[in-house]
């Protein structure tokens, strides 16, 4: 059996990025490993599934990189079993949405940016 386990995020400071994932969009600190010039840092949303290593750019082509993983696209989706309580909470904690909540055939939906410009969808999936 396969399963992903976690998915690499470029950030240029490790705490910075720690406290926005963690107080801004409620994931949780799962690990946080001193390896002498880098650390190992993994933040998961608080239901679990696939994590997010949060990777410190190393130099001037991975720091042109941070927040263009996705190439302007939505490139990572955040699941919730509650959209509006998620996307109110996520206003008041200065969130950054680039439109309006929608209901598509699949799931209500709304595009945010996390504080470094990847963006993500925060959706409610269909039952």
């Amino acid at each position: 059996m396969q399963q992903l386990g976690a998915v690499s995020i470029i950030i240029d400071d490790y705490d910075k990025a720690i406290q926005y994932y963690t107080q801004v969009l409620g994931f949780e600190l799962l690990e946080d490993i001193d390896q002498g010039d880098k650390r190992w840092v993994k933040i998961s949303p608080s239901g679990g599934g696939c994590g997010l290593v949060l990777a410190k750019a190393n130099g001037p082509e991975q720091q042109a990189m941070i927040g263009r993983q996705g190439a302007g696209r939505v490139w990572l989706f955040l699941n919730t079993d509650d959209f509006w309580r998620d996307y109110h909470a996520y206003q008041q904690a200065g969130v950054t949405f680039l439109e309006a909540p929608r209901e598509e055939a699949y799931a209500t939906v709304v595009v945010f940016e996390d504080a470094y410009g990847n963006k993500w969808d925060l959706l409610q999936p269909k039952g």
